[in-house]
């Protein structure tokens, strides 16, 4: 984490090694059987399923759940995999509260949806820890592509490709496959490493080669990878970071929400990791919460979300915000920083209250300050280099439905790309309709 180790106030070992292994334990834990199948009974089984409808991978819901009920919890996650094959983590990380579980029939009128995402998890874990791969590829094609990040989008893309009988070279910036699933996610809706053995287990469909370390302008462009592959697909995700517009930034202790949550999740020992007294976050998104509850798990004392508009504006859901506020974070609405006070390291930010009006967001004048010996910035991410030759469109990559891009041979998906949503499944989903759709280019 950057400008924070010399701030006094931010300081590692702060809880003892049992607070540490409690705080960062599963936030939700697995089903028992017993638990599953008291779960799946709940179901109705509805015909037009609304929850298949929500789920942006189109996992036949009431299918898989009836299969758990029927006691074939690995059938259950074939039907799960067919459409989302990280349908692992998505059971982990998704927002099924206000996606599947929101439209859930006993939800509308109970109050109490049908647990899918638990049920999700209890199926996938179940194949998954048996060892085997419900797929296997067809007959080689003789075609090869590019998959540029290693990502949701890229590894789903991958899987599908491989599936049809084409020889995917998988590259990555980093040293390590997962992306986001593996570096920006709280480590408490991940525990374990499953990243990575998902990782593992979705490579053993072979005909994925993964070569980490590589990305666009480092040892590869555009030119060379239409010339060397069949076809492209981009799944770089956001690798910019939006610039804080305020006084002072660049002192000590202030720092990118995202590589926050990175250090924290390759951590081997959360005490080893240093954090402030009094935590300043900037955002209302996911990344904000999840930066500012492992702050408190981590043993600080105070921790503020701060959030220039209302919370009904705020991109964390309303199970995010109750998450924080379970964990002791404050969230402060209708608040934008202008200054960060300190001599040399942050030890105020200074806010001024905003007004929605018919004009827009604007300031009031009115103005106040909180202690803060570490200021995290969650306030969105970008692009960051434009890839040669590629038409952007709202600082993304410009895509058709089937995540064409403006050049021949070349797909995109997943956050770098226009019409997602910026979630894992939404990523998922988006590699794999493209793969269906360079399958489909390739085979003619």
């Amino acid at each position: 984490m950057p400008n924070s180790q010399m701030t006094p106030g931010i300081q590692s070992g702060r809880l003892s090694a049992e607070a540490y292994q409690e705080n960062f334990s599963d936030l939700h834990p697995p089903y028992e059987p017993h638990e599953a199948a008291v779960a799946a009974d709940r179901c109705y089984f509805c015909y037009d399923a609304p929850c298949t409808t929500a789920c942006p991978t189109d996992i036949d819901i009431p299918m898989f759940i009836r299969q758990i009920q029927t006691g074939t919890p690995e059938e259950a996650a074939k039907t799960i995999f067919s459409q989302n094959i990280l349908g692992g983590m998505c059971a982990r990380v998704c927002p099924t509260e206000t996606l599947c579980e929101e439209v859930c029939v006993r939800e509308v009128a109970e109050g109490k949806p049908v647990e899918i995402g638990r049920l999700q998890r209890y199926a996938t874990d179940k194949l998954m820890n048996s060892g085997k791969h419900p797929f296997s590829r067809a007959d080689v094609t003789g075609k090869k592509v590019a998959v540029i990040g290693a990502g949701p989008a890229g590894l789903s893309c991958a899987h599908r490709l491989s599936m049809y009988g084409h020889d995917v070279d998988l590259f990555d910036a980093r040293s390590k496959a997962g992306g986001l699933n593996e570096f920006g996610i709280a480590t408490y809706k991940s525990v374990d490493g499953f990243a990575a053995r998902e990782v593992d287990w979705l490579l053993q469909i072979g005909g994925i080669s993964l070569k980490t370390g590589k990305s666009l302008g480092n040892g590869l462009s555009i030119d060379q990878l239409t010339t060397a592959y069949d076809a492209v697909f981009l799944g770089i995700g956001l690798a910019g970071v939006n610039a804080l517009r305020a006084e002072g930034v660049d002192k000590d202790g202030v720092s990118d929400a995202v590589d926050f949550i990175s250090t924290l999740r390759q951590a081997e020992d959360m005490s080893t990791i240093p954090v402030g007294r009094n935590v300043v976050v900037i955002g209302g998104g996911m990344t904000a919460v999840d930066a500012a509850v492992q702050s408190k798990l981590l043993g600080s004392e105070n921790v503020t979300i701060a959030y220039r508009r209302g919370r009904d504006q705020m991109g964390a859901s309303g199970f995010e915000q109750d998450l924080a506020a379970s964990a002791g974070v404050r969230i402060l609405e209708n608040a934008q920083p202008v200054k960060v006070h300190g001599n040399g390291a942050v030890q105020e930010v200074e806010f001024e209250y905003t007004e929605t009006t018919s004009d827009g967001l604007r300031g009031t004048g009115e103005t106040f300050r909180l202690p803060a010996d570490q200021l995290l910035k969650a306030i969105g991410q970008t692009l960051g280099e434009t890839p040669e030759g590629i038409i952007l469109e709202g600082g993304k990559i410009a895509v058709s439905d089937a995540g064409r891009t403006s050049v021949n041979n070349v797909w995109a998906g997943g956050d770098c790309a226009t019409g997602g949503d910026d979630l894992t499944v939404t990523a998922v989903a988006e590699g794999r309709d493209a793969a269906e759709d360079i399958h489909q280019s390739l085979m003619g």
